[in-house]
């Protein structure tokens, strides 16, 4: 399988998958940013197009099959020290995920890692997360980390066979069309 750098024209598909891997919180958020006519999932492909910002096609790596992107992960070094700010100006959502990335100071932080429905069990998120893991040697950092809802079995499954291991947790905050309940769980690897 052949990773490369994702493009600004992959910025659709991007944020179809990042969707995925957010379990719906992203198109939650985008709901909020609609101008005019807009889908939410054409508010988060302007927001994967972007040059700057952790959810942008920069950090972005894909693995194509037959032209489309068959599965995506962003992963980048998270700031050390990580400055949370002030908790109360996030949506209730996504607080528990900032507290729980402040927890993992200077990680290679996995964002998000999705791999298309009909190219799962192909290997592709193992490889994903094997050459985010080169970019973090490359850069220096020492530890990987990446959040896992609790009753995700799948995806925890997977990173604890790649050598992540429980650090803490937070309970997720429900939404609308909230797909798991239970605990954000972050997970970390050191290399």
């Amino acid at each position: 399988m052949e990773i490369n750098n994702a493009t600004c024209e992959d910025a659709a598909e991007l944020a179809y998958l990042i969707n995925l891997a957010g379990e719906g919180i992203p198109e939650f958020l985008w709901q909020g940013m609609i101008e005019d006519t807009e889908s939410p999932l054409e508010v988060g492909a302007k927001r994967a197009a972007r040059e700057e910002g952790g959810f942008s096609y920069r950090n972005a790596k894909v693995i194509r099959q037959d032209g489309k992107v068959a599965g995506m992960i962003i992963s980048y070094q998270l700031d050390d020290p990580y400055e949370t700010g002030e908790l109360s100006e996030y949506p209730d959502v996504v607080r528990p995920l900032i507290e729980l990335e402040a927890q993992a100071p200077g990680s290679w932080y996995i964002n998000a890692i999705a791999t298309s429905e009909q190219h799962r069990g192909m290997g592709i998120a193992s490889t994903l997360l094997e050459d985010a893991e080169q970019q973090a040697r490359a850069q220096g950092v020492s530890s990987m980390s990446i959040i896992v809802a609790s009753e995700n079995p799948t995806a925890k499954t997977l990173y604890l066979n790649q050598g992540y291991q429980l650090q803490t947790s937070r309970p997720v905050v429900k939404y609308p069309n909230c797909i798991h309940g239970g605990d954000w769980e972050l997970l970390t690897k050191n290399l």
